[in-house]
């Protein structure tokens, strides 16, 4: 019996693991078909991304050139001209090194407050509990701008300046609009697109500064101005109600402020006249820019509400799903990229071979049904 019931339980896994695989899968076509329809160029070939392999190369060994080549850029001497930018499929790693290093220094400080009972440890617990993620996350959207035209000075310019000048913008518009303490969805939606809003203007003034023109620029300074407000905002939090939730905005931190404004620096690109700065008028007029800042909005808005009735598993829940749907997002963002280098160097795009059969084979599926 106890056998039957291993065999059934291995089965039913199986089962479950080929579908969640398959659907997989099947996402490298699923963004991409929504990241050409972003494209004004060909709406036919899908760029050549294989989303499985993106982070293929972070249990690899690197040497230390090669971490030293990542920071060597975005100066007049080290920006690649557009013929050289690399458009193979993009594979970060230097992040999870960064991402280890921080987790160490959080261990080693956890290990000065509980093993010896040293307070001192504690603002150093605070920083580095909310560093690790949003700034890991940073570095790899730092990695993945292939065209390697913004150097580290002006990333970390724009996380500092740019994530404190997102909190002060945030409180004048909490000024200006009224505010509730409850936990209604009328509230979550009021507090979601307002720090989005806030966020937004900040990538705004930052990439008209830097005149940046490419949609992989334009991930780059969301994700520093988003990293820069989850960092001092989980500070504040913490300070507020004690150290047990670091732990709780550390891991959340994966799929909140810096990859919703990563999402809205890609769409800043997509919503702008190439080579000229984002205007007001962009901002009602294209929808390539609404639809994804309005997207964000909903987001933050589904993370901050709190169903009635309902209780931590559904919170969880919520959660989870909010991580994977702004993940894809990102996904599409990565791809729309992908495509924008090819079309401006004037590649063609090509068609993974698998992709070829399975399409062969859906067009003959579709013709004997006819």
């Amino acid at each position: 019996m106890k056998l039957e019931n291993k065999k059934i339980g291995r089965n039913f896994f199986s089962l479950i693991w080929t579908g969640v695989r398959r659907n997989y899968d099947n996402l490298d076509n699923l963004d991409d078909h929504i990241a050409k329809r972003l494209s004004d160029e060909s709406q036919d070939n899908p760029v050549e991304i294989h989303l499985s392999r993106m982070f293929s190369e972070v249990f690899q060994r690197h040497t230390k050139d090669e971490a030293d080549r990542l920071f060597i850029v975005g100066t007049r001497s080290t920006t690649p001209s557009l013929r050289k930018v690399s458009s193979r499929p993009v594979k970060p790693w230097f992040f999870s090194r960064i991402f280890f290093v921080l987790a160490v220094s959080f261990a080693m400080l956890m290990l000065l407050l509980f093993l010896f009972k040293s307070n001192k440890a504690i603002p150093g617990l605070i920083f580095i509990g909310s560093l690790a993620v949003p700034f890991s996350l940073m570095m790899m959207f730092f990695e993945i701008n292939v065209y390697q035209n913004i150097s580290v000075l002006q990333v970390l310019t724009t996380f500092l300046v740019g994530g404190i000048l997102s909190l002060l913008v945030t409180m004048t518009f909490y000024l200006m609009l009224p505010i509730r303490t409850d936990v209604s969805i009328e509230s979550a939606l009021v507090v979601g697109f307002v720090e989005e809003l806030a966020k937004c203007v900040v990538v705004i003034l930052f990439i008209n500064s830097y005149r940046l023109n490419y949609i992989f620029n334009g991930v780059l300074i969301g994700a520093a101005v988003g990293a820069g407000f989850s960092v001092f905002e989980s500070s504040g939090y913490i300070s507020q109600y004690g150290l047990m939730t670091i732990f709780t905005r550390s891991f959340q931190a994966i799929g909140t402020h810096t990859i919703w404004a990563a999402i809205m620096g890609g769409a800043i690109i997509l919503g702008k006249a190439r080579k000229k700065p984002f205007t007001m008028r962009d901002f009602f007029t294209k929808p390539k820019f609404y639809i994804f800042f309005l997207i964000a909005v909903a987001l933050h808005t589904f993370w901050d509400w709190d169903i009635p009735n309902t209780g931590l598993n559904v919170s969880i829940m919520q959660e989870v799903l909010d991580i994977i749907i702004g993940w894809f997002l990102i996904y599409i963002m990565i791809d729309a990229g992908l495509r924008e280098v090819k079309t401006l160097q004037g590649q063609r795009i090509i068609i993974p071979k698998k992709h070829r059969l399975k399409k062969g084979r859906s067009e003959k599926n579709r013709s004997k049904k006819r």
